[in-house]
């Protein structure tokens, strides 16, 4: 056999192992092909295709492996078992840019399922050779990197901290800073999730200026960046009231709300979430997004969305009306009741309903000026609907309970009240009598209405228990009236007049 014709049958093994490895990864990025690919073995003769002599396949089987790990936490835990990611943690210091990524690829794959996977990927020493990585020449390699310590620090504070302690944080501070688009937005995420953990890794964040820099990117055009730029800042602010300070020093305010606006669904609502951390931790905090215009803004921003998306602003409008009785009215003059009364009407998810009861008892539960403002948008019945569905969620019907509660315990609005008197259930009914008690002793043309309008034979209708608080403020309404018109309305005064009619005898 000359040489030549050995030569070839190196060629030909070589071809085959390529022809091998490039159809498996171009299988394993269709889902239905991966079961088969999985009872058929193909882990175990991809692993050893990752120490090939030739670069590509080596590259090749990296990604097909990543691509099996990324599809089910089944194939990561396999790649983990066949002892594959030390090789990967090694090849990621030794070999060229693509392999890198490719090993960067399978890395992230296997950490994305569960912190147990995650962990698996800690163990072995990957982090060190991907916080490395971070500083390579080649932006795709950087990309790499960010993304699989971004899928290692999102799943807890434990994980997240490993990364911080590796070293990744400067770096990918310094990677936000990149001219390239995918470095900034994975960089971002990463910090991101770093940073939603705790307050001690979000002032880590923090402490390497990071808030600076991704300030400046807020009306950067490109949508994904910015979806990535709010999410971290609202992480970093939701903590404690000195990193929300940090970042309105930043001077984030007015160009946020500009967002408001953003054609991007993920910008208008990670911009909305930004505002609601910032509102939730002081009066003065709200009042400085007052001032910005940033209430009106947010009630816009409900106003032109649907769903899941008006979650934030909801529970922006209810954080800041929290605080005080001013900011609760600078709630109303923007016209923010009637929004919130749209929002209750439309919006179908229990959850959504939840935040927006509670926001309007945040409202309405200052002075009667409030309630009435909130009672005047016809919320109370459908408020009260909720808290009497057996259909409704827990948090539902305690929420719609408490803002109940909390605004009857205020409204003085009759008109608002007055339904209430013939549908709701003793224990709402008690606030409701108490206030018709307080209302009906000042002012006779509510007394006149009340009698014209059956409220005080409602009244005379509801049987209370002896010395509760209900008898009570039904007595004290009774005394808003003369005996005999109380008597009038009072049950089985027909049937009395009748037999004195039977016992009258004409002269």
């Amino acid at each position: 056999m000359s040489q030549r014709q050995v030569l070839q049958v190196f060629e030909q093994y070589q071809k085959s192992r390529m022809q091998f490895v490039q159809t498996v990864a171009e299988l394993a990025s269709r889902p239905q092909n991966i079961e088969t690919l999985q009872n058929a073995g193909v882990m175990s003769l991809l692993r050893p295709l990752l120490l090939d002599v030739v670069p590509t396949i080596q590259q090749t089987a990296a990604l097909a492996l990543g691509r099996l790990a990324s599809y089910n936490d089944d194939l990561a835990e396999a790649v983990v078992k066949g002892e594959i990611l030390p090789q990967l943690v090694y090849s990621l210091a030794e070999q060229n840019r693509f392999y890198k990524k490719a090993a960067a690829f399978v890395l992230r794959a296997v950490a994305k399922h569960s912190p147990q996977l995650a962990q698996a990927v800690v163990d072995c020493g990957a982090l060190d050779a991907l916080v490395v990585s971070l500083e390579d020449f080649d932006p795709g390699v950087k990309e790499a990197a960010a993304w699989a310590l971004d899928y290692i620090a999102c799943h807890n504070g434990e994980l997240s901290q490993a990364v911080v302690d590796a070293g990744a944080v400067p770096l990918l501070v310094l990677c936000i800073q990149e001219p390239e688009l995918a470095v900034k937005r994975i960089a971002a995420s990463a910090l991101n999730d770093i940073a939603k953990h705790s307050p001690e890794l979000a002032q880590t964040v923090v402490d390497a200026g990071a808030i600076a820099h991704l300030a400046q990117m807020i009306l950067n055009p490109d949508a994904k960046l910015k979806r990535q730029v709010f999410s971290a800042l609202s992480q970093i602010s939701k903590h404690s009231v000195d990193l929300a300070e940090m970042v309105v020093e930043a001077e984030v305010f007015p160009a946020v709300l500009t967002s408001l606006k953003d054609p991007d669904e993920h910008v208008r609502k990670n911009a909305t979430t930004l505002i609601r951390e910032i509102a939730k931790h002081t009066p003065e905090l709200s009042q400085m997004i007052v001032n910005a215009g940033g209430v009106a803004a947010v009630i816009d921003y409900l106003g032109d969305s649907r769903g899941n998306v008006r979650l934030s602003g909801i529970m922006m409008l209810g954080y800041v009306a929290a605080h005080s009785e001013n900011l609760a009215m600078a709630v109303i003059v923007s016209k923010g009741v009637p929004q919130l009364a749209i929002c209750l009407a439309e919006e179908t998810e229990d959850h959504i309903r939840s935040a927006t009861a509670w926001a309007l008892g945040q409202i309405g539960r200052h002075s009667p000026e409030h309630a009435r403002a909130v009672a005047m948008a016809n919320v109370l019945p459908r408020l009260l609907a909720f808290y009497m569905d057996a259909q409704s969620s827990d948090d539902l019907q305690a929420k719609a309970k408490k803002a109940l509660k909390s605004i009857l315990q205020k409204c003085t609005y009759v008109p608002a009240l007055e339904p209430l008197l013939h549908e709701a259930p003793s224990n709402i009914l008690k606030h409701v009598i108490c206030q018709f008690s307080k209302v009906l002793l000042h002012d006779s043309k509510a007394r006149r209405l009340f009698v014209t309008s059956g409220g005080l034979k409602k009244v005379q209708e509801i049987k209370a228990e002896p010395g509760s608080l209900l008898q009570e403020y039904i007595n004290s309404i009774n005394n808003c009236f003369p005996e005999e018109i109380v008597r009038y309305y009072s049950p089985g005064y027909s049937e009395t007049l009748l037999e004195q009619l039977e016992k009258y005898q004409p002269i």
